[in-house]
């Protein structure tokens, strides 16, 4: 039965990240009608919500910082930390097509990144590893230069920012603006934006959310077609190939065909508690994840269908998380790296280097966690003098935390350890214990338990005025204690793909017509997390390389 079309695009794009946008902006380029439908009425998915950063190794701005970063380098360093879980192939393509993805919307779009200098590696020292780091960010951007019903149309993350347009940069010295004299220079420079902001009626936007606004402009220069609150319902397969998909759309479905292919990039399951339940380590919840909420695992279900092969299931980008009572989970990147602090499982102990990538965190959390000395939660025990010198879940030093946090409960407060030890649960005296064998290490400059400080990793969010920037005694009063859960920013387990992005089947062979980049597809970072931005670089990759094979592109073309 032939199927009635009431649209007709080349390429049709099924979710709004970064991953979704690549793809269709990518279309135009290549001179193919594009249009990307996201089922909420947001677009920007998960890369909103997030830092906006991209790993990629040995791309232009590398080039320009001086870096001296290479191909080979690259391939040794996911060697090193992905291993065989990947197929080489995949690899190849990521390292081979990632820079000239940048390369292009940097000379023919309005997607502009600049290097953060010095945010490592997330295993620098590993072969290939760059201590200097790779990660890069988006150039900030005006949201007024997009249309008030674009404006209107946009994820935002609501960070607590006071206000104030920070970028992953500034993050890092403002972040010691009571320690440094770096950290007060920064702080002026942000307030002087600010008032900058204020005074010329610029919108500006850092991180995720300026990443999406660009990728949402450069849609609209080129011509791509974007629909909200239109959920997909279904593939539409003509013989062995994907011809298109159905749609609801103003109450009614309707039939979109794609004559060059559909290519999914709808994000993962993180808000499913049957997917979640069925394949994640346990304990889990979506009470626990950053990602956003139409993440349910749709496209997921879509290849399925289609008969695809899946891998990774049982993983996610790991995040640990603060999930107070009636607020977002608070995602703790640097909060980990201070001084003053450890965390503890429900039997007193640590049980892993605190400041590690949070990804490794999380993994070290599931792994560590028995019966007899949980992990979930977890408790980051800081005192007074960690509280007054640091930012803590996004409060500026000295900040106290949120009343509702204290009254009810949430975060503990006591004068003494023992008095603490009781209002957690914990046992005191193996409390103190722990907290006296780290202080030692704290004084001596050395971790000898878990080396933290030890990578470079480590110290990029650590306090630089300290011997071991991350290490100082937890001795003062009050104490505090801060309950963590194993939280994500997005799975990481989907459909199996190869090295042009097409959907495979469990035998290997491709199912026509049928594309996935971003979290719907199984991670070509395999178990680990290599580096800032190692989600959202691969995503923007694959769909540029998905795209290009739906426009009969060479696949070792690297320039437009």
């Amino acid at each position: 039965m032939t199927e009635h079309w009431d649209h007709t695009y080349d390429v049709v794009v099924v979710g709004s990240g970064a991953a979704g946008m690549a793809a269709a902006i990518t279309a135009r380029l290549r001179g193919l009608t594009a249009l990307v439908v996201e089922k909420t009425d947001r677009y920007g998915g998960s890369t909103a919500l997030s830092g906006g950063g991209v790993w990629i190794p040995d791309n232009l701005h590398h080039e320009a910082a001086g870096l001296g970063d290479t191909p080979e380098q690259g391939r040794a360093y996911l060697d090193a930390t992905v291993g065989d879980r990947v197929p080489a192939e995949r690899k190849d393509a990521f390292l081979a097509h990632g820079p000239a993805m940048l390369r292009e919307f940097h000379d023919r779009t309005d997607v502009r990144f600049c290097y953060v200098p010095d945010y490592s590696d997330y295993y620098p020292e590993r072969p290939g590893g760059f201590p200097q780091g790779r990660s890069i960010e988006p150039e900030m951007f005006d949201l007024k230069r997009l249309t008030p019903e674009q404006r209107a149309g946009m994820r935002r993350a609501g960070l607590p920012t006071y206000g104030l347009t920070i970028t992953t940069r500034d993050f890092r010295h403002l972040n010691m603006v009571g320690r440094t004299w770096k950290g007060r220079r920064t702080s002026l420079k942000v307030g002087a934006r600010a008032v900058k902001n204020l005074a010329t009626g610029r919108k500006m936007l850092s991180l995720g959310e300026a990443l999406v606004a660009r990728m949402r402009h450069s849609l609209d220069r080129h011509g791509a077609d974007l629909w909200l609150s239109v959920p997909v319902t279904g593939l539409v397969t003509e013989g062995q190939r994907i011809t298109g998909v159905r749609v609801e759309r103003a109450g009614r479905e309707i039939a979109v065909r794609a004559t060059g292919g559909v290519v999914l990039a709808s994000g993962g399951f993180s808000h499913s508690p049957e997917l979640r339940e069925k394949f994640l380590p346990s304990p889990t919840s979506t009470e626990w994840t950053a990602a956003a909420e139409g993440q349910t695992g749709d496209g997921l279900e879509l290849a399925l269908a289609a008969g695809a092969a899946t891998d990774l299931m049982d993983k996610v980008w790991g995040g640990p998380m603060v999930v107070a009572p009636g607020a977002k989970p608070f995602f703790l990147v640097a909060d980990r790296g201070i001084p003053g602090m450890v965390i503890v499982n429900q039997a007193g102990e640590r049980y892993t280097n605190e400041a590690c990538p949070y990804h490794a965190f999380v993994d070290a959390m599931y792994a560590n966690d028995r019966p007899d000395a949980s992990t979930v939660p977890s408790w980051m025990i800081l005192d007074a003098a960690a509280k007054s010198r640091y930012m803590i879940t996004g409060l500026f030093p000295g900040q106290p935390f949120p009343k509702q946090w204290t009254e009810s409960g949430f975060v503990k407060k006591a004068d003494t350890l023992d008095e603490l030890a009781v209002r957690t649960g914990l046992p005191a005296t193996r409390l103190r214990a722990t907290v006296d064998r780290f202080n030692a290490f704290a004084r001596a400059g050395r971790d000898e338990d878990f080396h933290r400080g030890d990578s470079a990793y480590d110290r990029y969010y650590g306090d630089p005025t300290l011997t071991n920037p991350n290490l100082a005694p937890v001795t003062k009063g009050p104490f505090y204690a801060v309950p963590l859960q194993p939280g994500d920013i997005g799975t990481k387990g989907g459909a199996v793909t190869d090295a042009r992005a097409r959907v495979l089947r469990e035998d290997g062979t491709p199912i026509e017509g049928l594309y996935a980049s971003g979290n719907v597809a199984a991670a070509v970072m395999g178990e680990t997390y290599p580096g800032p931005g190692a989600t959202i670089g691969p995503a923007m990759t694959f769909s540029w390389i998905a795209v290009n094979h739906i426009a009969g592109r060479d696949q070792s073309t690297r320039t437009a």
